[in-house]
């Protein structure tokens, strides 16, 4: 009944949306829908790792190639589970591209980098099987809601020059949506102590490592960035700052608001959705990708 109150109230101001930053050569629609076949519940991380992580795998009809996209559910690092994104993973792959919907590890039991650690992973598992899916090795994106868009943003700028980089692991575009851009905004709030695992005082080096909005630089991604303009949650100071950020780097960036829609609502609403894979049609599937490093080859972990 709540999330049905939502939805009605989120469906009235779907109309009062800004948008900046949109090319004017972005295609609506330009693939599908097509049908799509889903494989649950594999593990996708290897024998060593700390922890076995399950993900579901979602490969569109047809032969390819097909772009691909890791997809990342939020929760507060701490909680939820990668069904919160079944429906936007389905969205995506009726598009044409194969998505991996992962599961990662959780604080405070596990703390930052283990996290990002999982997303790299995920990237490289499907490089590694990008012959056997016809993926497209150079045309991966990350996509993420509140929690997940942090650790989406954090793996596409993390880059050569960052202590946690991994050979293989950049992404080509990222949609991110009621992102948390720089967690040192938030430096008493028990969700992001719980994930750092040190307080900001103890080490501020390790908060900021662990900040997409610190790591910006010219060899990072596209990024659409989308977020309610009533969030309380993850204020939309975060989507502003880091829309800021990018376009400081030269880096291609979009901006969509949604007026009047806070932390779920924004989520549970269509139009970010379809805006976010438009772009990723653009910068995956009709164009050039920006690339960022060497991305064609899977590299190792440090743990």
């Amino acid at each position: 009944m709540i999330r049905h109150a939502l939805l009605a109230t989120a469906l009235l101001l779907t109309g009062c949306a800004s948008h900046e930053g949109r090319p004017s050569n972005a295609r609506i629609g330009s693939v599908g829908p097509v049908a799509v076949t889903v494989t649950r519940d594999f593990v996708y991380t290897p024998a060593h790792w700390p922890q076995p992580l399950k993900a579901d795998l979602y490969k569109p009809a047809g032969n390819g190639p097909f772009p691909a996209v890791v997809m990342i559910h939020g929760g507060g690092w701490e909680g939820r589970s990668r069904d919160d994104m079944n429906d936007i993973s389905q969205r995506v792959a009726e598009r044409g591209y194969v998505v991996l919907n992962m599961s990662y590890r959780f604080a405070p039991q596990w703390h930052f980098p283990a996290q990002l650690q999982d997303v790299q992973q995920a990237i490289i598992w499907l490089r590694e099987h990008a012959s056997d899916l016809n993926v497209l090795k150079n045309r991966i994106g990350a996509w993420g809601y509140s929690a997940g868009a942090h650790l989406a943003a954090l793996a596409g700028v993390t880059s050569p020059d960052d202590k946690w980089f991994v050979e293989g692991t950049r992404v080509q575009a990222v949609v991110a949506g009621g992102t948390p851009v720089d967690l040192r905004y938030y430096k008493n709030g028990p969700l992001t102590n719980g994930l750092i695992g040190a307080s900001y005082e103890r080490n501020p080096d390790l908060w900021r490592e662990a900040s997409p909005l610190a790591l910006v630089s010219g060899d990072d991604p596209p990024m659409f960035l989308y977020h309610g303009t009533f969030d309380i949650t993850v204020g939309d100071n975060n989507a502003h700052a880091m829309y800021q950020a990018l376009n400081a780097n030269g880096i291609p960036a979009e901006l969509y608001l949604m007026r009047g829609l806070e932390h779920l609502s924004t989520f549970i609403v269509d139009r970010p959705v379809d805006n976010g894979i438009d772009f990723l049609d653009l910068y995956l599937r009709t164009a050039q990708p920006k690339l960022t490093g060497r991305s064609d080859e899977a590299g190792s972990i440090r743990r």
